[in-house]
């Protein structure tokens, strides 16, 4: 009798577990070729049932999301989103994204990009574009090879997404090309201004020096969309790259592109990235500005910035509320995508 109490109390736990908005969330070892070492990855996906939370994408800085870890996934087959950070991100970065992603039926693989995560984040090694794309690459080969994760993908609905040059990772993975030319010309008419080109020119990087002067093919076949928030090398996509991308695209500024809070400009006064592409989407989401997308700070993230004055990675533009922006986001992603 108090046997079928006890598991009377634990199923009426476990159903009000799971009516809460939480995802289940694992981590991955990714084995590679292009990389000396495993590359260290995680999974967001629906929960089918509750196991112990964890907070993830917390620390000093930045506020984390709650997450089901090791919990079974939920019946059936979902679309798949393969995210990639900025310079200095790291898989969790966007744990905000991620585990709202996830809670509308999405699966989403991320990566560490060695040599341009938290802590190891190295303009040399970050300006491989092909080098990223070929990690999520990696990661898609063996999520698809692993009988554990396999059966709930939905191989037909594969999608690539990225923030800032997680964005130009997402974009080379379907196929855009950079010609380091033209991004040479780009930070030479911006005379140095710009985020990017400051952040490469720090580590001695002369763009229209570079020795493949295009960036390699990595397009993965396999994604059927791509989204780029306020992706780097805007400027710098090659035409027959831009003309031979077909599939749908949705590209995402973040803040007025004519406010001096708008780090990238893809529209026709910028770029142009967003008319050059046959079947793109373009979205601006204001007020913002670049460092909006980041997840919301903790107040002692807020204060410890504010002191050493650093990027406004916590401080956003007048009347903007980053929670607020981020679930604009959601829904433009969401609807994108189908969930």
């Amino acid at each position: 009798m108090k046997a079928l109490c006890l598991a009377a109390v634990l199923c009426v736990y476990c159903l009000s577990a799971l009516a809460e908005p939480i995802a289940g969330y694992d981590r991955l070892d990714i084995a590679a070729s292009h990389r000396s070492h495993l590359i260290e990855g995680s999974l967001w996906y629906p929960a089918g049932t509750p196991t112990y939370r964890s907070v993830i994408g917390s620390g000093p800085i930045f506020q984390g999301e709650s997450a089901y870890v090791g919990a079974a996934i939920a019946e059936g087959r979902h679309p798949l989103i393969l995210l990639s950070h900025g310079s200095g991100g790291n898989m969790n970065s966007l744990a905000w994204l991620a585990s709202a992603l996830a809670q509308r039926g999405a699966m989403v693989l991320a990566v560490n990009h060695p040599g341009s995560t938290t802590g190891d984040s190295s303009p040399r090694r970050s300006i491989g574009l092909w080098e990223r794309a070929r990690d999520l690459s990696a990661a898609l080969d063996q999520l698809l090879d692993d009988p554990l994760f396999a059966p709930y993908v939905d191989a037909s609905r594969i999608a690539a997404l990225g923030f800032s040059l997680g964005g130009a990772t997402a974009l080379n993975l379907a196929g855009l090309r950079v010609d380091w030319s033209a991004f040479g010309d780009y930070c030479e008419r911006a005379r140095g201004d710009e985020v990017d080109c400051q952040f490469f020119a720090k580590g001695g990087i002369v763009p229209d020096t570079l020795p493949d002067g295009v960036e390699r093919n990595a397009l993965d076949p396999r994604v059927m969309q791509a989204i780029a928030v306020d992706p780097g090398f805007a400027y710098a996509f090659t035409d027959a790259s831009v003309v031979a991308r077909k599939r749908p695209t949705l590209l995402i500024n973040l803040g007025d592109p004519a406010s001096r809070w708008s780090a990238v400009d893809l529209g026709p006064r910028g770029s142009g990235l967003a008319t050059r592409l046959a079947n793109a989407t373009y979205v601006e989401i204001a007020p913002a500005n670049h460092f909006t997308f980041l997840a919301e700070c903790t107040e002692q993230g807020e204060a410890r910035l504010a002191e050493e004055e650093d990027d406004p990675i916590c401080s956003d533009p007048l009347g903007a509320d980053r929670r607020q922006i981020h679930q604009e986001a959601i829904a433009t992603i969401t609807r994108f995508l189908g969930l």
